[in-house]
């Protein structure tokens, strides 16, 4: 399971990760369960990030680690000519199945974020909603985005934030499940300062603002209970642990909960920060 910033050693004090074998337990981890019950919740960030891109009709548009599609179809329904990539075919079928529904005309490909199977310079726009800020090789994916898009191209970013809700989440469970030693923190997509060191030479930083998604459900126990069972990362996690790890988990869980829950009833609303981000390529 990988976790927020200070789960991290410091740079350079620890040995080198094994990325393929990292990249091999985040993809049986995101195939297991069904993330399409979340991420389908997370339709409106998709939605968002295009309008903040200026997105065009006939623009040819590539989603990278597009999950069960919400970045994608927000593309589509603006007549965009639509590449949609992720290395688990079980969400890409999910996201085909939602497009196929609203009839929209996409095209669906397996591909992994750190290799991508397109020439250079092939995209008018490239987006990723909390998709490729969970590859381990962070700069060879920052690398092959900058690569296929056309100079004068947008990407556009969600990604989680350290000190957001779903950052804190992943700092409690490393809390009970260590990371790996050597890997870098998904979370370093949500902080300006690695966007600018990653990316600054290559593009211009067009935005970089926080938003929040509020995470809405029927109870605390609700949302533990439904990321427990189908949030791969989540799952796994629980799944490693023995009793009574699971029980110190969840209740650690319920208590963040807790700590950000803002709806003055039995039920959650959880405002969960993200950096949306639109970079121009130079």
């Amino acid at each position: 399971m990988i976790t927020v910033l200070d789960c991290y050693p410091p740079a350079g004090a620890a040995p080198a990760p094994n990325l393929e074998a990292l990249k091999a337990r985040q993809q049986a981890a995101w195939s297991s369960g069904d993330y399409a019950i979340i991420g389908t919740t997370l339709q409106i960030v998709g939605e968002n990030l295009a309008e903040r891109m200026d997105l065009r009709a006939g623009e040819t548009v590539l989603d990278v680690a597009a999950g069960n599609g919400n970045a994608t179809l927000a593309a589509a329904r603006r007549w965009c000519e639509v590449t949609s990539t992720d290395y688990v075919e079980q969400l890409l079928a999910s996201a085909r199945k939602r497009a196929e529904a609203e009839g929209l005309r996409i095209h669906f490909e397996i591909a992994d974020a750190e290799n991508l199977p397109f020439a250079d310079a092939s995209f008018d726009a490239v987006v990723s909603t909390f998709g490729a800020m969970f590859s381990p090789d962070q700069d060879r994916t920052a690398s092959e985005l900058m690569r296929v898009i056309k100079p004068g191209g947008r990407i556009g970013l969600a990604n989680w934030t350290p000190e957001g809700f779903i950052g804190q989440l992943f700092k409690t469970v490393g809390k009970h499940l260590p990371p790996p030693a050597g890997a870098k923190s998904p979370t370093l997509w949500g902080t300006r300062s690695w966007l600018n060191s990653t990316f600054g030479a290559a593009a211009s930083v067009v935005a970089a603002e926080p938003r929040h998604f509020n995470f809405r459900y029927r109870s605390p126990q609700h949302f533990l209970d439904l990321f427990r069972e189908y949030y791969g990362p989540v799952l796994k996690a629980f799944e490693q642990l023995k009793e009574p790890g699971r029980k110190a988990l969840a209740e650690d869980i319920i208590e963040l909960v807790a700590k950000f829950n803002v709806s003055g009833d039995a039920t959650m609303v959880v405002p969960g920060e993200y950096l949306e981000v639109v970079l121009t390529k130079r």
